[in-house]
């Protein structure tokens, strides 16, 4: 099992962050949490998630008219925000990822079951990325509130990815957020049968 530390820094001291310090998030750090990340289990190895780090200024200056006015503040201040999204033609990476199968032929022609399982897998992925960011020294401020649709055709004019949520990475200001909220019991939110 892991250490104490160990486990707060992933679960129980993290918190999601609103606010930021004014320290840079490296490339090296960025890419150590793709490193991370990419082992979380996904079904059939279909590892959909694609990744835009939206870090320049000109590029923050791209994404701001596409976030709702709640996470415009916290967008602009983070050194980097991450948006996840997936592939719709992730199936045919499937070969190389799944290669003892025909995985592809499970999701070739079929848009419903790319979509399913595209949002699913890259949803967990981003819940990995941000294990993985926490795990390299980093805070997270994940969120929705934005425009899919225009932030789509801003960043993915190809259609080729769609987004699934934003993740703000950086070092937290723990100043400013407010106590833990409650959370449910194990007797509340599970059952052994």
């Amino acid at each position: 099992m892991l250490d104490k530390d160990a486990l707060d820094t992933l679960f129980r001291e993290a918190r999601s962050q609103n606010d930021w310090l004014d320290q840079d998030v490296s490339d090296t750090q960025i890419n150590q949490i793709y490193e991370l990340m990419k082992f979380g289990p996904t079904a059939a190895n279909n590892c959909p998630a694609r990744i835009t780090f939206v870090k320049s200024i000109e590029a923050k200056e791209k994404l701001k008219p596409h976030l709702d006015e709640g996470n415009v503040d916290k967008s602009m201040s983070a050194p980097v925000v991450a948006i996840i999204g997936y592939d719709v033609e992730f199936y045919e990476k499937l070969p190389f990822l799944f290669p003892h199968m025909d995985a592809r032929s499970w999701y070739a022609g079929n848009p419903e079951k790319i979509k399913s399982a595209g949002e699913m897998n890259a949803t967990l992925q981003g819940a990995y990325f941000m294990l993985a960011a926490r795990s390299v020294g980093l805070d997270c401020g994940p969120m929705s509130g934005f425009n899919n649709e225009s932030l789509d055709e801003e960043f993915f004019p190809d259609g080729k990815t769609k987004s699934i949520f934003m993740c703000a990475i950086g070092h937290g200001d723990s100043s400013k957020i407010f106590p833990r909220s409650p959370r449910l019991s194990f007797d509340e939110a599970c059952k052994i049968i």
